[in-house]
């Protein structure tokens, strides 16, 4: 393959992770912000009970497979690899997370998504293999 034939390849690959991961956050964040205006979350800053803190953790799973199947299939090839790309972007951004708002909440929710980023990424990645099998 020449150059002139990898650029576009490059593009698409982290075209497809970033697809994934802009799905997760405008996913989080819009639920986030509804659940917020609902009056379901307290207002920013207020101190929100551990079962909304589950909540939170359950819609993020679900996001981080959606995402993550999303990235394996917009990827031009090895859709498992990509998809398990998205998940240690998360678990980088995760663990970062975690260290800067360790205080802002429980520390078993920020553990939570520092380990559900890699399983997600999986989950995903499968879903999509599986469905290529089934093609």
């Amino acid at each position: 393959m020449n150059e002139t034939n990898r650029s576009p390849h490059i593009l698409r690959r982290l075209g497809a992770v970033l697809a994934g991961f802009f799905t997760i956050v405008v996913l989080s964040v819009g639920t986030d912000a509804v659940l917020q205006a609902t009056g379901v979350f307290p207002p920013f800053g207020q101190p929100m009970p551990d079962t909304l803190f589950v909540l939170a953790a359950a819609y993020r799973i679900v996001y981080g497979i959606a995402g993550s199947y999303l990235t394996a299939r917009l990827a031009p090839d090895r859709p498992m690899q990509h998809a398990l790309a998205l998940g240690v972007v998360g678990l980088v951004l995760s663990t970062a997370g975690a260290v800067a708002m360790w205080d802002a909440g429980p520390a078993w929710y920020s553990l939570a998504i520092i380990v559900i980023a890699m399983p997600c990424a999986w989950a995903g990645g499968k879903l999509r293999g599986m469905q290529l099998i089934g093609q």
